[in-house]
């Protein structure tokens, strides 16, 4: 229950959804020498920084190799093109995740394949994955939505019974764990990161990156993000430019190093969330056995989804709404023929789901006048 400490009420008290200048602020110094530098060198595109954070990121993930890249968005794609996605072939995702999972899918000229979501985790339902499977699969896409890590052993043993390939999507799980101790991003063909400003790893901009074990494929998705250079002016195939500017490199190798007391942050106050609004009319997503999850997002079901935002609004508490339309139902997906009702378990999550603030800098007051304000909202 909501203790009595929680349920005073707070005067001019603002929670932001997340307060990057806070985060900014506290490791100034820092950030703006690793800026300082780039600028004085002017090697703002592959200078040294970008291969240090790379090598960096892949010590933290416990991958042989990483890609920097200009965006998550690009990873997923340059995963799946250098892979061998291609036209004609069909690759497994959830219907309950941003739209970026599916569209680098359908960018390669393959086909998404949607699978509903797990009623208890909000994932990608494990149990009508096999179902999904047809002669033209040849991947399955991973989403650790809202930092909550997949249950990867179970995926790759389906995976391994067609010979078809596994993607990551770990673009919210930077430093998640999956049963069995790794980390998000490291046991899939590859693993695919997004470090838009807000997620737990942010840079000043667009940035993301692509993990992978195999030599080839990463030596393959460095030339294809930059033209597919084999040299200046000699190309092995027409390919992109997916650089990672060298200002962002730097600043996401100073941030790297708080990542995981900022992951510990978030875990605190999602274990304060559970506890104090478990006995409310909402639902909660769980995480399986054995993972750690660095809830990027901590979502809820509430059937007056609407009216609760509202009047939390109205106690300073601002809120997000993650994702409202699932995949089946939007109009770039609609040629795959699917029509309201085809993916119920998504569908309502999409009608109900509120996004609560939660950031590293977020204190115990204003985590209390969240959930005072929820609470009176349904006293009230």
């Amino acid at each position: 229950m909501i203790s009595s400490e929680a349920v005073k009420p707070a005067v001019n008290l603002h929670v932001p959804f997340v307060d990057l200048k806070l985060q900014y602020r506290n490791h100034r110094a820092d950030i703006d020498k690793a800026i300082q530098s780039v600028v004085d060198s002017a090697a703002f595109l592959e200078g040294p920084e970008v291969k240090e954070f790379e090598s960096s990121f892949a010590s933290y993930c416990g991958t042989r190799e990483s890609v920097a890249l200009d965006s998550g968005t690009a990873a997923l794609h340059l995963a799946l093109a250098a892979l061998g996605i291609q036209p004609g072939d069909e690759v497994i995702v959830p219907t309950n995740t941003f739209i970026a999972t599916a569209a680098a899918v359908a960018v390669t000229g393959a086909r998404p394949v949607l699978v509903d979501a797990d009623p208890k985790t909000w994932l990608m339902d494990l149990n009508q994955v096999e179902a999904k499977i047809g002669p033209k699969t040849r991947g399955i896409m991973a989403v650790h939505l809202y930092g909550n890590p997949v249950d990867m052993e179970v995926l790759l043993q389906i995976a391994q019974r067609g010979n078809i390939l596994v993607i990551e999507d770990a673009c919210q799980a930077h430093g998640a764990i999956i049963p069995g101790g790794k980390r998000a991003g490291a046991v899939g063909a590859a693993g695919c990161f997004s470090f838009y400003p807000a997620k737990n790893l942010g840079a000043f901009g667009d940035g993301g990156l692509a993990t992978t074990n195999d030599p080839v494929l990463a030596d393959r998705m460095r030339r294809l993000r930059n033209h597919g250079r084999l040299d200046k002016y000699e190309h092995s195939e027409p390919a992109f430019n997916y650089r990672m500017d060298t200002v962002q490199a730097a600043v996401l190798k100073v941030k790297l190093q708080y990542l995981d007391s900022w992951n510990r942050r978030r875990r605190e106050l999602a274990a304060s969330y559970r506890r104090t609004l478990s006995p409310l009319p909402l639902q909660i997503p769980e995480i399986i056995t054995g993972a750690e999850a660095v809830h990027h997002l901590f979502p809820v079901c509430v059937q007056r989804r609407d009216a609760m935002s509202e009047f939390i609004k109205q106690r300073g508490v601002d809120t997000g709404i993650h994702y409202p339309i699932p995949l089946h139902l939007q109009p770039a997906f609609r040629s795959l023929g699917h029509k309201s009702g085809d993916f119920p378990v998504s569908e309502k999550i999409a009608a109900e789901t509120l996004s609560l603030p939660i950031f590293p800098e977020m204190t115990s007051e204003q985590l209390n006048h969240v959930c005072s304000s929820i609470g009176e909202f349904f006293r009230s």
